[in-house]
């Protein structure tokens, strides 16, 4: 295997059947892995912030996948660029913990949640499976080859985050992302 690492505000995508892409550290980050069954294009956000708009002097432009707003479809283009078909994309998420008690005053977590739900929902977007919240963080790898994707937490086992069943054809119906 060949191991791409994708780091905090960071971005990946590959055609290389041989790679695995793995992010560490997802607290309130969220990862947001694509793979396409049949060009085996596969691809992964780990984004820090739900808007760039925070960004008050670039609004994100020299940090783009630092948030979902920006991050999110340079993921996508990306990875049709590179032959993926909206149409055929596995869509899966992890992260968004609660991994600092806050009492509820910043909620990044939910809130990158949220704003990301919100970007998929208007591009059209179906999530085929996700493992968000909670209050610890996650490691995730993808297997170009396979779509499998793992995810594993301190002090559990690793585990398959599985798409729902007809993923594919699902993503084939819905059109994926513009």
């Amino acid at each position: 295997m060949n191991a791409l690492v994708v780091g905090v505000g960071d971005c990946r995508v590959t055609g290389d059947p041989d790679a695995e892409l793995v992010t560490y550290a997802l607290g309130s980050c969220i990862a947001v892995a694509i793979w396409d069954p049949l060009s085996k294009v596969s691809g992964m956000l780990h984004f820090m912030l739900p808007d760039s708009g925070v960004d008050r002097q670039t609004n994100g432009r020299n940090h783009p996948y630092r948030y979902a707003d920006t991050g999110t479809p340079l993921l996508f283009q990306a990875a049709y660029r590179q032959g993926a078909d909206k149409r055929r994309l596995v869509v899966r998420l992890a992260g968004g913990a609660a991994v600092v008690n806050d009492n509820g005053v910043f909620s990044i977590g939910k809130r990158n949640y949220a704003a990301l739900r919100k970007i998929l929902w208007k591009a059209g977007v179906l999530i085929h499976g996700e493992d968000i919240g909670g209050s610890v963080s996650r490691t995730i790898r993808l297997e170009a080859s396979s779509g499998r994707l793992l995810v594993r937490a301190p002090g559990q086992p690793e585990r398959e985050l599985a798409a729902h069943p007809g993923a594919a054809r699902s993503a084939a119906l819905n059109g994926g992302v513009q």
